[in-house]
């Protein structure tokens, strides 16, 4: 099962569509961090987070692990974790997973410049819970709450998200 986004703001998944965002910068060729671009070509979902003080459990195809206040993610080119998780306190540049908002209350892991990591190329490229009005995205995806939470127990460990460049 995969999930493709086709559009500024609208993704599929068995059949059924959804309203998302994408980067600030649209869809298209990412070329590096913080262009706010949401990267096209074909990407493995790893695994996925969900904040244990707002959802009591994930059931799904992927593993999902709780979130904690010590998870980050690091955005830092120069740095060797670059685009990988860290334990806080990081000394570079990170992204924290553990949000005042709700965006990361569920996120997926998009295997995006991961095999190998490129630095400078882009990094923390997620699925994760749209902002109102669905605001854009650093390059990012971003669904409403209850969307996520419908796709998720259909993922399987094959699954895979695909974004293609709008027509």
């Amino acid at each position: 099962m995969h999930i493709i986004v086709t559009a500024t703001n609208a993704l599929s998944f068995k059949g059924k569509s959804y309203s998302c965002a994408v980067g600030k910068a649209g869809i298209g060729k990412k070329e590096r961090e913080g262009d706010n671009i949401t990267p096209i070509g074909k990407f493995p979902i790893h695994f996925g987070f969900y904040r244990p003080d707002k959802i009591t459990s994930i059931v799904s195809g992927i593993p999902f692990l709780p979130l904690s206040k010590d998870i980050g993610w690091c955005d830092a080119p120069e740095d060797e974790q670059y685009n990988r998780l860290v334990k806080l306190p990081y000394d570079t540049s990170h992204e924290i997973l553990w949000r005042d908002d709700d965006i990361y209350d569920i996120i997926l892991a998009v295997g995006y410049n991961d095999d190998p990591v490129v630095p400078g190329k882009g990094s923390a490229i997620f699925i994760h819970v749209a902002r109102e009005n669905f605001t854009p995205t650093e390059g990012c995806i971003a669904l409403k709450k209850e969307d996520l939470l419908e796709i998720i127990p259909l993922l399987e460990h094959a699954s895979c998200l695909i974004v293609e460049k709008p027509q």
